[in-house]
């Protein structure tokens, strides 16, 4: 039982971790679908940006445009306990109906 108590923890908080990711991540997800159409829509950088903040505030945020369409990727450090960090990404495009 001793050994395997620290095994369980172990396993348990892994566990936490990683559904903190996976939220983060589709939160992450949903901001950068929200920005795309924004920015698709004709809002200016700083709204799209906006949303992102909203939803994720440590989140960076970065747009581009390609052909006729309009890109948000936006990225996020997540810290999952003090050892380890999960480097998050998301991206989205939009049609360009406003610029």
């Amino acid at each position: 039982m001793a050994l395997a108590l620290p095994a369980v923890v172990l396993v348990l908080l892994l566990g936490v971790g990683a559904l903190a990711a996976s939220s983060r991540q589709v939160a992450l997800q949903d901001a950068t679908a929200d920005a795309a159409r924004l920015l698709g829509r004709g809002e200016g950088d700083a709204a799209a940006a906006a949303v992102v903040r909203r939803a994720l505030p440590d989140a960076r945020v970065t747009f581009a445009a390609v052909n006729d369409l309009v890109c948000a990727t936006a990225t996020l450090d997540l810290t999952v306990g003090p050892l380890m960090r999960l480097p998050l990404r998301a991206a989205s495009c939009a049609l360009d109906g406003g610029r």
